[in-house]
This record gives C-alpha cells, structure tokens and sequence, in this order.
C-alpha cells in the first residue's frame, strides 16, 4: 500500500450490519490508467492469497475533490456507510446533494473508458443506513448497497 498512498482518496473495511465481523474493504484511488489500477488490485499479497472472493473495479470520479483525511468531521463519531448506487441509464446524481457536510466520498462509477455512467459510490456519515441511503435518487438505480464502513489505514 505505502507505493500508493499518494494517491489514496478513502480506504477502509466494512462490516456485518452493526457488528464486528468485516465484509470486506474499499480503496478508492487516482491512479494514472487502468493498468495501474489492475496492479494495484491483483498484485494486492491478499488477492494473491485468496483472502477476497470477489473484487469490484471501477473508475470514478473524485466530485469533491478531497481525501478522507480532509473530511471535516473527523475519524471519529457517528455512523459511517459506504453506499453503492448500481445503475444503468441515464446518470443520475452526478452532483451531490446539498448540505454535503456529512460526505466523506462521493462521486459517480464510469466504465474503464470513462464514457458510460454505471453508477455512484460514496461515504457517508449519516445517522442510520436509511439515510445513508436516502443521499441517492432511490427510483434511478437497479440496486443500492449500504454497507458499514470505518476509515482504515494506519493508526
């Protein structure tokens, strides 16, 4: 991971809703192109050792233009959610709704070449996985996971 932290916009595990046992874990980074970002998941020493049943890879694009470590209301306090929009269409909620305060990551899923709009990621502190939920337009998405989620990395 040290080779791409400079790079590195959010990570962390997920987790059983309100529990202890991880689910899994999200990286989100600008890398340089999508050899870089295949590297960086298939190289991983854990993918390597079968740790991960399945690995999504997407681009996305950074719409506020911060880390998590520039998330105003810290690492700690308060609910926080990775939320998943997977959709098909039409882009919906290319930009985030307003009082953004509680965003820690947002911004939409894109095919490999960028042109395609697949959905919107985002991390959110928010009170309960309903209002998690409720940042995306419901009605404009095949699925949407909320998933408990912790700020990662070295503490």
């Amino acid at each position: 991971m040290d080779r791409y932290a400079e790079g590195m916009i959010a990570r962390g595990p997920t987790f059983e809703r309100g529990g202890d046992t991880a689910t899994g874990s999200v990286h989100i980074l600008d890398l340089p192109d999508l050899a870089a970002a295949r590297a960086f998941v298939f190289d991983e020493p854990n993918y390597q050792a079968g740790v991960y049943r399945d690995v999504m890879l997407r681009r996305w694009r950074n719409v506020l233009g911060r880390t998590m470590w520039d998330f105003p209301g810290g690492r700690e306090g308060g609910n926080r959610y990775l939320v998943l929009g997977l959709g098909s269409g039409q882009a919906v909620d290319l930009v985030p709704p307003t009082g953004r305060d509680e965003l820690i990551a947002y911004g939409p899923l894109l095919s490999d070449d960028g042109a395609t709009w697949l959905g919107t990621a985002l991390l959110v502190r928010a009170p309960d996985p309903d209002a998690a939920r409720a940042v995306l337009t419901l009605d404009r998405y095949a699925g949407i996971e909320v998933h408990d989620w912790e700020f990662g990395g070295r503490r």
